[in-house]
């Protein structure tokens, strides 16, 4: 069995860039941004994953609602698949790399396990996050972390509410363009 491979690419566009373009206002319509797309083939069949998100979240009736309406505008664009598909559509799962401004919003209150540039790797609680930096509650203490010092970041699984303390330290913080602390 041949292992899954990305589409090859036609001339022009590869599909997937394609299919960003169709999907992307379908996604954007229901109320959610287009996180990842992802298209792979084996053989004919491709199977085509949306990774959809949004600020307030995304729940399994989200995910119905996207996926109805991802396959019915996938159906208009077959030609941009060459075969049959599988469509899925979820949503990112907490593993997922804090990688962009909107990742740390999203990650408000959270606990992160932060591998910097340079350094030893940390944890932290996600205060305010701005366009370039995010301030981090650290050992008690507030820290302005620059994203651009981020090697990798995730959130921490935590089966209890945050510290009441810990929110509170984080209450009314401003995330300032600094480096770290």
């Amino acid at each position: 069995m041949p292992s899954p491979r990305p589409v090859q690419k036609p001339a022009g566009q590869q599909p997937g860039e394609q299919l960003h373009g169709v999907l992307e206002p379908i996604v954007t319509a229901a109320g959610f941004e287009l996180d990842q797309l992802d298209v792979r083939a084996i053989g004919r069949r491709h199977t085509i994953k949306l990774v959809v998100d949004s600020d307030a979240g995304v729940g399994l009736d989200d995910i119905a609602l996207v996926s109805r309406a991802a396959s019915e505008e996938l159906d208009k664009h077959e030609h941009l698949i060459g075969g049959s598909y599988t469509l899925e559509v979820t949503s990112p799962g907490v593993d997922r790399p804090l990688t962009s401004p909107r990742h740390w919003r999203r990650a408000h209150l959270r606990l992160v396990a932060v591998r910097p540039q340079d350094g030893a790797p940390f944890t932290g609680r996600v205060g305010s996050a701005g366009e370039e930096s995010v301030e981090l509650l650290v050992g008690g203490a507030r820290r302005t972390l620059r994203y651009a010092d981020v090697a990798h970041a995730a959130v921490e699984v935590e089966f209890s509410k945050p510290p009441a303390s810990e929110i509170e330290a984080l209450q009314g913080t401003e995330t300032t363009q600094e480096g770290s602390r």
